[in-house]
C-alpha cells in the first residue's frame, strides 16, 4: 500500500508500507518524465526559534543553521508577521518587494550547510489576499516569527546547477 505524505512541485515524499509493520520512506525526484527513488532516510529532530522585531527572517534561519553546523535542514512551520518581503513569483525572472504589514501564513523549504536554500513563503495582506513565491531578499520581522526547523543529521543537502532546469537543484547525500 502506498500513502502520499506530502507533495511538492519537484519532489514528493512517499511512505511505502511493506507487510504489516515495516515502513520505508523514499524521496522521489522527478527529472523530466522520469522519477528516481533514493532510499535515503534520517532521524528527524527539531530546533525552535522565536525571531524578534527587525530580524531578517531568512538571514536568521541561515545564521542559525550555520551556527549549529546543520548539514540538512527544512522548515517545518513558521507563523508571524513581516514589515516587508521580497519574492520571485512562479516562472518570473524579476523579484518584487512588498512594503506593507504582512502575516506569515507559511514558510517551507530546504537549507544547506553552505547557506544555499530554497524557501517559499505565503503571506496575507490586511485585506486577506495572499501573496507567495520564492524568498529572494529582505524579510524583516514586524512583531514575531515562531519557527520550527527540522534537522536531518544523517543527510547532507547541497545545491548544484541542473542542466535541465537551469537552476541550482537540491542534491541529497547520506552523511
Amino acid at each position: 500500500m502506498i500513502k502520499t505524505v506530502c507533495a511538492a512541485s519537484a519532489a514528493a515524499l512517499v511512505a511505502v508500507t511493506l507487510g504489516r509493520h515495516r515502513r520505508w520512506l523514499f524521496s522521489l525526484f522527478f527529472l523530466g518524465n522520469r522519477a528516481s527513488a533514493y532510499p535515503l532516510s534520517s532521524p528527524l529532530t527539531a530546533h525552535t526559534l522565536r525571531l524578534a522585531p527587525g530580524d531578517d527572517m531568512v538571514v536568521a534561519l541561515l545564521d542559525h543553521c550555520q551556527k549549529h553546523s546543520l548539514s540538512a535542514a527544512c522548515v517545518l512551520t513558521c507563523l508571524g508577521s513581516l514589515e516587508s518581503i521580497t519574492l520571485r513569483m512562479a516562472a518570473a525572472q524579476e523579484v518584487v518587494t512588498f512594503h506593507e504589514e504582512l502575516e506569515i501564513i507559511s514558510l517551507q523549504g530546504t537549507i544547506c550547510s553552505d547557506r544555499e536554500h530554497h524557501l517559499h513563503c505565503s503571506v496575507s495582506r490586511r485585506d486577506g489576499t495572499v501573496l507567495g513565491g520564492h524568498c529572494k531578499g529582505p524579510a524583516p520581522i514586524r512583531t514575531t516569527a515562531e519557527v520550527v526547523i527540522g534537522v536531518l543529521p544523517s543527510l547532507t543537502f547541497t545545491r548544484d546547477c541542473d542542466d535541465v532546469t537551469g537552476y541550482k537543484e537540491l542534491q541529497i547525500r547520506q552523511s
